[in-house]
C-alpha cells in the first residue's frame, strides 16, 4: 500500500482458534476522510476496528497511521478517541469531568483542561452543561458528550463503533449529521462502523463493504450504490429487483427508483404489469408490480393525486436498458 494513506493496513488477519474472521485484508485512507465499514453482523468491521483501536491483537499483517507502525502498541500509546455503542460514560462523574478525562490522565493543567471542556461544550452544542451527570441526560447527548470526550485530547484518528445504534430514528439522523459536520470542522481521520445503509451513504466519502471477513467494495458513496463491484455489493446496499429473466436474461437487475411509471427522454424498454401492492413511505410510494410472474418493486414520488394507484391496476413500466445491472459480471 501507498505511504500517502494516513491510515493503512497491509494484510491484515485474525483468527479466533481455527475461525478466520479477517482474510488478509489491505486497505488505506486519507488524512481527514470519514470512511464507514459497512457490512452485515459477523462480517468483521468491528473486529477491524477494535484491531485499529489496540483492543485486538492481529494474527498477521500491520497497522500504521501517519507513518508509524502501531500495530503492537498498547491502546493509550495510540492516541485515538473511541464512541462506542453504549457510550460507556463514568456515571459518577459529571459531563465536564467526563469529558476532561483524557486530558487529566495525560496531565494537561486544570485551568487548561477547564477551557477545553468549555470549547467541547460549545462544538457539540450543550454549553453550561458541565456540571450534569449523566443520567441528568437523554441518549442523544450522552452519545454527544461522550464524541466529545474523545475528540478532546485532539487524537490523530477517530473510531465509531456503531455510536447511533441505540438511538431512535428521528435522533439518529440529526446526530449523524452533526457527526459530520464536526469531524468536517476538525478535519480529523474517522473510522466509522455501522451496518446501516441509509447511515454510511448519507456521511461517508468513502465506504469500505465486507463480506465474511472480506472487503467486496471500497469506494464512494455513489459508486457503492451505482457502481457495485460485486453480487453481494449490488445486493447488501440499497433495494434491488431481480429481473424477468425470459426477457432481460440471467443474473440482470434494476433499482426500484430507476422505473417509472411515464415514459421519460431516456427509457427504451416497456414492461406490462398488475400493482399487486402499495406501500406508502411518506414522500415515496413503493409499489409491488407483478410483471410475467416476477414481482418487480417500483419507488414513485407520491405528488397527491387525485386518482393515485391502485391494487390491481394494470401499468406500463419505463426503464433505460443503461441502467440494468448485470449481477453476473459483477
Amino acid at each position: 500500500m501507498s505511504d500517502q494513506h494516513f491510515l493503512r493496513v497491509d494484510n491484515l488477519s485474525k483468527f479466533y482458534g481455527v475461525n478466520q474472521v479477517i482474510k488478509g485484508i489491505s486497505c488505506g485512507f486519507a488524512k481527514g476522510e470519514f470512511i464507514s465499514l459497512l457490512g452485515p453482523s459477523g462480517c468483521g468491521k468491528t473486529t477491524i476496528l477494535r484491531m485499529i483501536a489496540g483492543f485486538e491483537t492481529p494474527s498477521g499483517g500491520s497497522i500504521h497511521v501517519d507513518g508509524e507502525d502501531m500495530t503492537a502498541l498498547r491502546p493509550n500509546q495510540r492516541r485515538l478517541g473511541m464512541v462506542f455503542q453504549a457510550y460507556a460514560l463514568f456515571p459518577n462523574l459529571t459531563v465536564g469531568d467526563n469529558i476532561a478525562f483524557g486530558l487529566k490522565v495525560a496531565g494537561v493543567p486544570r485551568e487548561e483542561r477547564r477551557a477545553r471542556v468549555a470549547e467541547m461544550l460549545a462544538l457539540i452544542g450543550l454549553p453550561g452543561f458541565e456540571n450534569r451527570f449523566p443520567y441528568e441526560m437523554s441518549g442523544g447527548q450522552q452519545q454527544r458528550v461522550a464524541l466529545a470526550r474523545a475528540i478532546a485530547p485532539r487524537p490523530r484518528l477517530l473510531l465509531l463503533d456503531e455510536p447511533l445504534s441505540a438511538l431512535d430514528a428521528k435522533i439518529r439522523v440529526s446526530l449523524r449529521e452533526e457527526i459530520r459536520a464536526i469531524q468536517r470542522e476538525l478535519g480529523i481521520t474517522t473510522v466509522f462502523v455501522t451496518h446501516d445503509q441509509e447511515e454510511a451513504l448519507s456521511i461517508s466519502d468513502r465506504i469500505m463493504v465486507m463480506n465474511a471477513g472480506n472487503i467486496e467494495q471500497l469506494g464512494t458513496p455513489h459508486d457503492i450504490y451505482n457502481r457495485p463491484a460485486s453480487r453481494f455489493a449490488a445486493t447488501f446496499v440499497g433495494h434491488l429487483n431481480a429481473l424477468p429473466a425470459a426477457r432481460f436474461g440471467a443474473d440482470r437487475a434494476i433499482r426500484p427508483e430507476l422505473i417509472s411509471l411515464a415514459p421519460a427522454p431516456d427509457t427504451d424498454t416497456t414492461l406490462d404489469g398488475t400493482i399487486t401492492d402499495i406501500g406508502f413511505l411518506g414522500s415515496v410510494l413503493r409499489l409491488r408490480v407483478d410483471v410475467e410472474g416476477t414481482s418487480l418493486s417500483i419507488d414513485t414520488f407520491n405528488a397527491n393525486a387525485a386518482t393515485p394507484p391502485r391494487r390491481g391496476d394494470r401499468v406500463t413500466l419505463h426503464l433505460a436498458s443503461r441502467d440494468v445491472l448485470d449481477l453476473g459480471a459483477a
